[in-house]
């Protein structure tokens, strides 16, 4: 679908220069001479270069919607992680690499949604909060009781995350996966 220079907004992904770009930031610039532009961010979503472009309002570009499928995490095998089509029962297998380092918040029968553009899976989308236990933190110290103090905290899965002062080992928190930090404790 062809849209003009001027629509581009944030999220939208754009086939430009023979790649995907996924549009960061935007700007509408209308300078003292001359036409308006759109100061466009762009990153690559197969590379992830990134690119500030111009765009004139009479150029269009390609906006490509990505197709995308539920899918149930399995397990993982090596460095593969294994995914099961919702629907259609069909299994695939992504690299870890491919998800990132947030595969260590992927948890067995966790939904998730796989983006693909012509057939090649480009994405992936997680939940983004995720309830884990506390493997590991240091105690309580007496007296620390600063409103805005937090410890560290080992999670089960290995991530390190900061949290507040009175959350114990073995307690369950959510964590959101985007910014890797801890939200709140979870609901019993």
């Amino acid at each position: 679908m062809k849209i003009n220079g001027n629509e581009i907004r944030i999220g939208n992904i754009i086939e430009y220069k023979n790649d995907l770009y996924i549009a960061v930031k935007t700007q509408a610039v209308k300078p003292g001479k001359g036409g308006a532009f759109a100061q466009v961010e762009l990153k690559s979503i197969t590379t992830g270069t990134k690119l500030n472009e111009r765009f004139r309002a009479t150029e269009t570009v390609e906006r490509v919607r990505l197709e995308q499928d539920d899918y149930t995490f399995l397990y993982a095998e090596g460095e593969m992680l294994i995914f099961m089509h919702v629907k259609t029962y069909e299994q695939i297998e992504l690299e870890t690499g491919f998800v990132g380092d947030r595969a260590k918040f992927l948890q067995d029968g966790m939904l998730v949604v796989v983006e693909s553009y012509e057939g090649k899976n480009i994405g992936i989308k997680l939940p983004d909060q995720v309830t884990l236990k506390v493997a590991d933190t240091e105690p309580v110290i007496k007296g620390q009781t600063a409103a805005n103090s937090f410890k560290p905290a080992t999670l089960e899965n290995g991530v390190r995350v900061t949290v507040p002062p009175f959350i114990k080992i073995d307690e369950l928190i959510v964590v959101d996966t985007n910014e890797v930090t801890y939200l709140r404790r979870a609901d019993k």
